[in-house]
């Protein structure tokens, strides 16, 4: 149990510093403003070491597949509400289908083990 709440715990941050980072990426302005550019640069940093010790249990596709799904459901989350994008009714079913995806491989999946 404990081998998969370091495994787990340590995906989770990677996902959210990842969803920061792409956050400051939408800020930074193509790269002109400093601390946005700074703030993404550490945030990516900090995602893919935090990835890199999801590595050391999941097999890298499983663990990215996890990783990038529910960080483009979350940035999308973040995109609605923060940036006011708006997300059609195309956009809304493929980010369901993403979250599906993630639901069967970590439920049903002989690749990770439970």
């Amino acid at each position: 149990m404990q081998a998969a709440l370091i495994t787990y715990g340590s995906l989770a941050i990677a996902i959210v510093f990842e969803v920061i980072g792409t956050s400051f990426l939408q800020q930074s302005q193509q790269f002109t403003r400093v601390l946005p550019t700074a703030g993404m640069a550490v945030c990516y940093a900090g995602a893919f070491y935090f990835l890199s010790v999801s590595l050391k249990a999941l097999p890298v596709g499983v663990a990215y597949a996890i990783w990038s799904g529910l960080g483009i459901v979350l940035i999308s989350a973040i995109g609605f509400f923060v940036f006011r994008q708006t997300l059609d009714a195309a956009a809304l079913i493929g980010l369901s289908l993403i979250i599906l995806g993630v639901v069967i491989v970590n439920g049903f999946s002989d690749t990770i083990s439970h």
